[in-house]
């Protein structure tokens, strides 16, 4: 790379993912080749600087202000809340039994542990919680791997590159379902017609994403990749992890359910953590600009493909805070209990740069998701039936 006195050795997206900059540095170095000449621009045409200047000042503001510094105890209720559902589900059905209420009322906090384990374990793949890397990267294996039976490096691997370029095709992983299983994004779905491609009836996805998206995702892939993931990779540390999880499950349950009943209860746990990993997650960015990568600006790119909900305490506890996506996206190494303060300083950045900061009900960016979905498999169809 190379870099002039007026643009930054480091660009917005790795000043937001790492905390130790000197240590960053330290690496980085070996990669400059040099100084721009003084008549070469700094800054790509594609890019709005003042934009690209206001955001690094609000960042400088942000950093003044300690919005980057955690409160642990607010993580460690959190953590603390997670064991207690976890104890309470086994002994629901160790006191009750194993009848269809207590089954399912265990089934029930299970699957509320699971989700919510996930939103704490994306705190510390985020290093929102300590101020060493080190320290977020260790804790991280053990809520991942310990409370959830999932690899931390699979997490890592693809949740960065989403962090990264989110809704650009082929860079985020997360839009990877376009278009085997679904057309996304207006651009993409007229594409995909004009081209006469057709995976799937996409003019009906709106329909069986209810069958093959929420209740599908976690129970029929997720469960079983993640173990292909650390084979195939030789994360045997995250695969260790992994395997506690499950010894730690079956040794509980089996003697009160059996078999059958624990593999029953394990699947049904998988299918509600699937429905509320779906659902929160993609209500954010299924609805907003999908498209190839155009080289726009960080903040920019964040906007465009995030979007907010309503903030309150059940939305906040639900969600895991990603209510505050877009906040989320420009600060990711941001400890989540801070969005809301910095909120009003991003809606003023939007306001004087005119771009749009989209806030809406919950169940309204629930609905949006299958509202996205039948809007683009339209737009496909009709470019698929005409030249």
């Amino acid at each position: 790379t190379a870099h002039s006195e007026e643009a930054p050795l480091f660009s917005d997206p790795f000043i937001a993912f790492h905390l130790d900059k000197t240590l960053v540095k330290k690496y980085m170095s070996p990669l400059l080749i040099g100084e721009l000449a003084p008549d070469q621009p700094s800054f790509e045409p594609s890019k709005n600087k003042k934009l690209v200047e206001d955001f690094r000042e609000l960042r400088a503001t942000v950093e003044k202000m300690g919005l980057l510094k955690p409160n642990r105890a607010f993580f460690l209720l959190h953590l603390c809340h997670i064991l207690v559902l976890d104890v309470a589900a086994w002994l629901t059905i160790w006191y009750f039994g194993s009848s269809t209420v207590p089954f399912l009322f265990s089934a029930l906090l299970l699957g509320t542990v699971q989700a919510q384990a996930g939103w704490l374990q994306h705190d510390f793949g985020h290093l929102s919680v300590f101020s060493e890397s080190k320290w977020n990267h260790w804790v991280h294996k053990f809520v991942i791997g310990h409370l959830k039976g999932a690899p931390a490096s699979w997490w890592n691997h693809l949740h960065f590159q989403h962090h990264a370029k989110p809704n650009c095709f082929r860079k985020d992983p997360d839009v990877n379902m376009h278009p085997l299983f679904f057309a996304l994004g207006k651009k993409l779905s007229v594409e995909l017609g004009e081209q006469k491609k057709k995976f799937m009836p996409y003019n009906h996805q709106h329909k069986y994403f209810f069958i093959i998206g929420p209740p599908a995702l976690v129970p029929l892939y997720f469960q079983w990749y993640i173990f292909y993931f650390a084979v195939q990779r030789k994360q045997w540390v995250d695969l260790a992890w992994m395997l506690t999880f499950y010894i730690r499950f079956f040794l509980t349950y089996l003697p009160l359910l059996g078999v059958k009943g624990i593999l029953g209860l394990h699947l049904l746990v998988r299918f509600i953590e699937s429905n509320w990993f779906v659902w929160v997650t993609q209500m954010n960015h299924i609805p907003m600009h999908i498209d190839y990568d155009k080289n726009v600006d960080w903040f920019s790119t964040q906007l465009q493909a995030t979007c907010n909900v309503h903030q309150s305490l059940f939305n906040d506890w639900f969600s895991g805070h990603l209510n505050f996506q877009i906040e989320h996206h420009l600060f990711p190494t941001m400890p989540r209990h801070n969005y809301w303060k910095v909120a009003p300083l991003v809606k003023s950045l939007c306001a004087k740069h005119g771009v749009e900061y989209q806030c809406k009900p919950l169940l309204t960016a629930f609905a949006d998701i299958v509202y996205s979905l039948k809007d683009s498999g339209e737009l496909w169809l009709d470019a698929y039936l005409h030249k």
